[in-house]
């Protein structure tokens, strides 16, 4: 073997080598060169554009809470479901085997998740933002059946724990460009306090892996940041569940296009309930409608009938108008400017007073009286109750309700106005106007919220009792509540009656306005019941409001009931003592131990004495004695009776006595 040759063909070989080493590491690193410092950000971007997705989420929007601390409306982190087709055909997987796995918990049908699964990409989404049920139960399916290929995503939804429970007042919000459903506040008071309790929106960037899935955990972190500000309402969350299971049962029995009903503290203003009910309303919030949405009890107007008339009553007595013991002759019919107005039954009842004229809800007195104010008084009180105009509530598209204008009112408009036609008014308004004559005279502005919380616990803003005045003096405020009481115990309102308690109240039944066309639907009515109670210490103020019912319309039949339900749960529920028994056999015998004499004055006219205790005979005789007329209620021993102890009532006028065995 030639030595020195092989050794010379090393060389060369080696030689070689090293040259194309040489060349290969001056190539890398021109690359180098040319990738990171010549054309750096041309890659860079190439690279993100291929592995880093940017996204808007948001941060978790403030919890809502009644006023016993339970949530209403809060954000909570729930599943959002992926999958990757081309990994489920490598693990031999069909898409009909997926799809009996994810159905029961996604919003899409069978054959929509199969035509997903069957596209050719690596990432697809199935479903987004489960609500919480669902969202449990889809983890724990993808468990079961070790679908690696279905990807998991934690993402905020905003959730409702009591489903369709207040929701009116409540709201929605919507999504935003990203699909999360923590965005903007579309109604109720997430649209009103959308400023407050709004999420924060943070950019960022999501990794993809390799086959361009994005890799959510990378965000994690910044995913769930600190909460927003927490709202604390004035709601209670049991009489609102009350309250809305009445109208249930109400909505089922009348076959009503809606219904509503508030419940509000007379001293505060503080809204306890506010209850909307919808015909067809479905009782998952997955599936209501906008329109369900609308909440009627502080956006709708109507005529509010017979109810109005108390408003009324008061203004004409605080402004010296009328007298509680001032007489009508009531025909059963009056002219108005070549009208004939005529009560609701079409009968006369003689020579009343007001109490009478409320207690049985005679039109034609009350035209009378309206029209002896006159459309300037009534119109100014009116006013001062709150009517025309919104109450300011903190609640989105409060209505402001229609008033006749003073200036061109006529005769007739003022009559019409006494009766509760002719004006529209919202629910809201009534139960602010009713609040005041439940509160001594001093009207409360309603409000919803109770306080407002920083996220460190502290508050930010704290709701005062807001007075708007005196409509009336505490004295016609009690005068009226004396008669509303009998309305309720003994007058058109008894359904509404609560055992062992004394409420008041009013009852209406006014024919729909025509919006289209102007005047009223044929056979349309709206029935209503407002009341107030315990009367010695009132605590709550509510209005029961029954649209367009099916067969009986009439107020006293349908609304009346609805609040007899809620209040005798109610008083329960406070703990509030009874206040209203039958006198004792000791205090009938001491009652008619004293013997009923007639007493006049200088005048003539007769003074009323205390017919407590004694029989139906007793009573009889007396009456016949001073030429009165006697309107008998029940019989055996007199138990109350409407004309106070101590008036004084001219011949020829009636007294009513209750009696009871």
């Amino acid at each position: 073997m030639n030595v020195p040759a092989a050794r010379k063909r090393l060389t060369l070989t080696s030689r070689k080598g090293l040259t194309w080493t040489l060349i290969l590491a001056i190539g890398l690193l021109c690359r180098y060169i040319d990738v990171q410092i010549i054309h750096n950000s041309t890659y860079s971007k190439r690279f993100s554009n291929q592995f880093i997705t940017d996204r808007v989420l948001q941060s978790p929007r403030g919890t809502i809470y009644d006023r016993n601390g339970n949530p209403l409306a809060l954000s909570v982190t729930v599943n959002s479901v992926s999958a990757d087709p081309t990994m489920m055909r490598a693990a031999n997987v069909s898409p009909e085997e997926v799809a009996d796995v994810l159905a029961p918990y996604v919003r899409i049908s069978k054959e929509e998740i199969i035509k997903k699964l069957n596209e050719d990409t690596a990432f697809v989404w199935i479903d987004r933002l489960l609500d919480v049920p669902n969202s449990n139960g889809v983890e724990a399916a993808v468990k079961t059946a070790k679908y690696d290929f279905i990807g998991l995503h934690k993402e905020s939804r905003r959730y409702y724990p009591n489903d369709t429970l207040l929701a009116q007042v409540l709201g929605f919000v919507g999504f935003n460009e990203e699909g999360q459903a923590d965005a903007e506040g579309k109604a109720g008071l997430e649209a009103a306090l959308d400023d407050v309790i709004r999420s924060n929106e943070t950019k960022v960037s999501i990794y993809n892996d390799a086959a361009g899935r994005p890799v959510f955990e990378s965000v994690q972190s910044q995913f769930l940041p600190n909460q927003e500000k927490s709202v604390n309402l004035t709601i209670d969350t049991t009489v609102q569940f009350i309250a809305e299971q009445a109208l249930d049962k109400a909505m089922a029995e009348t076959k009503a296009s809606s219904a509503a009903m508030i419940i509000m503290d007379p001293k505060t203003g503080e809204i306890i309930a506010m209850a909307n009910k919808n015909k067809g309303m479905s009782k998952d919030i997955n599936k209501l409608k906008f329109e369900d949405y609308r909440n009627n009890a502080v956006v709708s107007i109507y005529e509010p009938g017979s109810t109005f008339k108390p408003i009324i009553a008061s203004s004409a007595l605080a402004a010296g108008k009328w007298q509680l013991d001032t007489v009508y002759n009531d025909t059963g019919t009056i002219l108005i400017d070549g009208h004939h107005m005529k009560n609701w039954d079409g009968r006369g009842s003689g020579k009343v007073r007001l109490l009478d004229i409320l207690k049985y809800s005679i039109n034609t007195g009350m035209a009378y009286l309206g029209t002896t104010a006159g459309g300037d008084v009534l119109t100014d009180y009116v006013k001062r109750f709150g009517f025309g105009k919104a109450t300011g509530i903190e609640l989105p598209a409060e209505g402001d309700g229609i008033l006749f204008d003073p200036a061109t009112m006529t005769k007739l408009d003022v009559a019409t106005m006494s009766i509760g036609q002719g004006i529209a008014v919202t629910p809201l308004q009534m139960v602010q106007a009713f609040g005041a004559l439940a509160n001594g005279g001093k009207m409360m502005k309603p409000h919803i919220i109770k306080s407002i919380a920083n996220p460190d616990g502290s508050i930010y803003k704290e709701a005062q009792d807001v007075e708007q005045g005196q409509p009336i003096p505490e004295s016609i405020a009690k005068q009226i509540t004396d008669i509303l009481e009998k309305e309720v115990s003994e007058g058109g309102g008894h359904k509404a009656h609560v055992e062992g308690y004394q409420f008041a109240g009013k009852t209406g039944t006014a024919q729909k306005l025509d919006p289209e066309h102007g005047g009223y639907l044929n056979g349309r009515y709206i029935a209503s019941f407002i009341g107030y109670g315990p009367v010695e210490d009132a605590k709550f103020v509510a209005l029961v409001v029954i649209d367009d019912p099916e067969g009986t319309y009439y107020g006293s039949q349908i609304a009346a009931p609805v609040f007899q339900d809620v209040m005798t749960q109610l008083v329960r529920y406070y703990k509030l003592s009874p206040t209203r028994s039958k006198p004792s056999k000791d205090d009938a015998k001491q009652s008619a131990s004293k013997v009923l004499s007639v007493q006049r004055n200088g005048d003539g006219s007769v003074i009323i004495p205390n017919f407590a205790g004694h029989t139906y005979g007793e009573v009889r005789d007396w009456v016949h004695e001073a030429r009165l007329t006697l309107k008998p209620d029940g019989t055996g021993y007199a138990t109350s009776q409407d004309e106070a102890a101590g008036s004084t009532m001219e011949a020829g006028g009636s007294v009513t006595v209750h009696f009871s065995r």
